[in-house]
């Protein structure tokens, strides 16, 4: 079983509901085992400032899916969840983004692991440290220093 850490994010209907109707049907799904996921967050926007602010999550599973394959189910996850593709950084109803698939780098047309922007979203990184906070990047870098090295938080922790 491969050790892996997704990102979970809504912004549109209600955000806290989906994220624990998304981690209810997790628990019956058999790409991925030993479910564990952070508290939630409250963020703002990254990009566009004329939506509501996100709630963010982080799950930590193990999956036996190659990394090509677990986007594919995230996408589906998505789509299944009222997904709609449109501005970069828009609003959505379900947000799932592949952060780390155990220490592998990728870098593929369609998925780079680790995630690109892991580094500089406190959103991600704090959610990450509550669930495993001696992790680090396949490149040794620790997460708990990604996350000082930040200059500001706007995270405000809701559940």
């Amino acid at each position: 079983m491969i050790q892996v850490y997704i990102a979970l994010g809504a912004n549109l209907g209600d955000p806290v509901a989906t994220l624990r109707k998304l981690l209810e049907h997790l628990q019956q799904v058999p790409e991925l085992s030993n479910c564990r996921c952070s508290g939630f967050y409250r963020s703002k926007p990254m990009g566009p400032q004329d939506q509501p602010d996100y709630v963010n999550a982080v799950l930590a599973a193990e999956t036996e899916l190659a990394p090509l394959a677990l986007l594919d189910f995230l996408q589906q996850l998505e789509n299944e969840f009222g997904r709609v593709r449109g501005r970069r950084w828009g609003a959505r109803t379900l947000d799932l983004d592949l952060l780390l698939y155990n220490q592998l780098t990728l870098k593929h047309d369609r998925l780079q692991v680790p995630h690109p922007g892991l580094s500089e979203r406190d959103f991600v990184l704090l959610p990450l440290i509550e669930l495993a906070p001696d992790l680090q990047l396949p490149d040794g870098r620790a997460i708990a220093d990604l996350l000082g090295a930040l200059a500001s938080h706007d995270l405000v922790k809701i559940t």
